[in-house]
């Protein structure tokens, strides 16, 4: 592993930090075995931060029969016993978090101030959040529902979980996965993206460091194909989590099928913006470009299709325009930053390749186009708004996954709700009204695993995040995503000394 250019040593030491390797495997870090490497590329400068060696399949089994050999002891804690584990967990995280904040910053590009204020202390709430949570693993109560047997159902954990995380959340996608999955007496073996391996890696070191048992947590940084295929068809992989586009996750479930394992899918998303002609125009404005550039678009539930009723439409476009004009690009680590770069050169071009073939059909009002100066090193664009669009052109149905946001008019209120569920999709949505009673029939109609009112993109901890229809299946964070990892079993005993014998009386006779 090395650092080329030492291009990075003042934002974050990851020649330093990864110097043993980036595989986190029973408690220690070490190389991968594949033969390949993989660099993690700054994308503000488009220089190497280091070169690391990829994880082989034979790292996948090593991890795996690391998690196997951790999980008798783990699941045979006691509740308490893990989640004072947990606590003590995000006790090291948030002493850690200034690390965390910086190489969060330096392999996605994300402003410092963001992944300071949003990514880390999300990722501490949550291990705080889940530490709670492993105190209240419940089943159900027991009672007499044949004769004299008493049945009871126990909730327990799965063994270990094989767990995929995309590159545009790192640090918050390792711990939607891990926290749950551990708090409930799982283990786990998570492949990050090769992208973004570097916070996933310290999230186990520091799960180390608060004393969770080795193996408990193990980290392999391969490519998808080789040790992510290796991951999810593991024989003995009780449960697979993907977080990642809907083509790649109808491969995930195909592998995952094959050994018939537990699926927890989050996948793609073309959240509906919804602006009735009531709504207040400058906070759904603000809320527009906040909901649509949030992390440059790279958000599954970033707002990319504002509908607005027709009164509105264009005063929306106007101030929402403008409102994106004055979004300031520039360094991550520069303190007025508002907006990063893309995660790399070739994403930025997918993105530009959206908004080029939309000139064709629909009106570009502003940015459309990478900066120019120093920012051409990095992987920039600017806020893009593009209004007029049809509704089956591919920037209304596509997830384009950058810093664009289409408008389209709607007349009536009927129309508009049906355009919104008029993609594959179904992650999240909004919809901006001051009438209580529009509002809420938006919340019943929308289909999506979230619909925020008056606003776009805030999550907590106690509530579900998990998609309908093409969206995937399954929640992160809350008590739903703890009970997701979790498997039931019936429990029924007889309390007489003589049922058994009745029942064998009954179905054979007389013997």
């Amino acid at each position: 592993m090395h650092n080329p250019g030492n291009a990075t040593p003042d934002r974050f030491p990851a020649e330093e930090r990864f110097a043993e390797g980036a595989q986190f495997i029973a408690g220690r870090l070490t190389r991968g075995t594949s033969g390949r490497t993989h660099a993690v590329v700054d994308p503000a400068s488009g220089e190497e931060a280091l070169t690391y060696e990829l994880a082989g399949t034979a790292d996948v089994d090593r991890a795996v029969a690391a998690a196997r050999a951790a999980f008798p002891g783990w699941a045979g804690a006691t509740p308490g016993e893990r989640s004072d584990a947990l606590h003590r967990f995000a006790a090291v995280l948030a002493d850690r978090a200034e690390d965390f904040a910086r190489a969060e910053s330096l392999q996605c590009g994300k402003p410092l101030k963001l992944t300071r204020e949003f990514d880390v202390p999300g990722t501490i709430d949550n291990a705080s959040f889940f530490a709670g949570a492993a105190r209240h693993l419940q089943g159900q109560s027991a009672g007499e529902y044949s004769g004299d047997h008493t049945s009871y159902i126990r909730r327990e954990p799965i063994g270990v979980v094989g767990s995929i995380a995309p590159w545009n959340y790192p640090l918050q996608m390792a711990a939607w996965k891990i926290l749950p999955a551990i708090a409930a007496g799982n283990t786990i073996v998570l492949k990050p993206a090769e992208l973004t391996p570097l916070t996933s890696l310290l999230f186990a070191q520091a799960a180390t460091a608060a004393g969770i048992p080795d193996g408990v947590i193990n980290i392999v940084t391969g490519t998808g194909r080789e040790a992510g295929e290796h991951l999810v068809g593991h024989p003995d992989v009780a449960m697979t989590s993907f977080t990642g586009s809907t083509a790649v996750g109808k491969r995930v479930a195909e592998v995952a099928t094959a050994t018939v394992k537990r699926l927890h899918l989050e996948l793609g998303g073309k959240a509906p913006f919804v602006v009735f002609d009531d709504a207040d125009l400058e906070a759904a404005a603000h809320g527009a470009v906040a909901g649509s550039l949030i992390n440059t678009g790279q958000d599954c539930t970033a707002a990319t299709r504002a509908y607005v009723q027709r009164p509105l439409y264009e005063a929306f476009v106007e101030r929402t325009a403008a409102l994106m004009e004055t979004v300031r690009l520039g360094d991550p680590f520069a303190a007025g930053t508002d907006l990063g770069p893309l995660i790399s050169h070739a994403q930025r071009d997918r993105v530009a390749g959206f908004v080029d073939r939309a000139r064709a059909y629909a009106r570009v009002v502003t940015g459309g186009e990478a900066p120019g100066g120093e920012l051409a090193k990095g992987a920039y664009y600017r806020p893009t708004l593009i209004a007029d669009a049809a509704q089956d052109s591919e920037v209304v149905q596509s997830e384009i996954f950058g810093p664009v946001l289409v408008v389209l008019p709607f007349d009536t209120d009927d129309e508009g709700l049906a355009l919104a569920n008029d993609t594959p999709y179904g992650l999240a949505a909004s919809a901006w009204s001051r009438d209580v009673y529009r509002a809420n029939r938006a919340t019943r109609e929308i289909k999506a695993g979230c619909v925020w009112i008056n606003d776009h993109i805030p999550i907590i901890s106690e509530m579900p995040h998990g998609g309908y229809k093409s969206s995937g299946c399954g929640k992160d964070m809350s008590a739903y995503s703890f009970e997701e990892y979790t498997q039931i079993k019936h429990v029924m005993f007889d309390n007489t000394a003589v049922a058994a014998k009745d029942w064998h009386r009954t179905v054979f006779g007389d013997r």
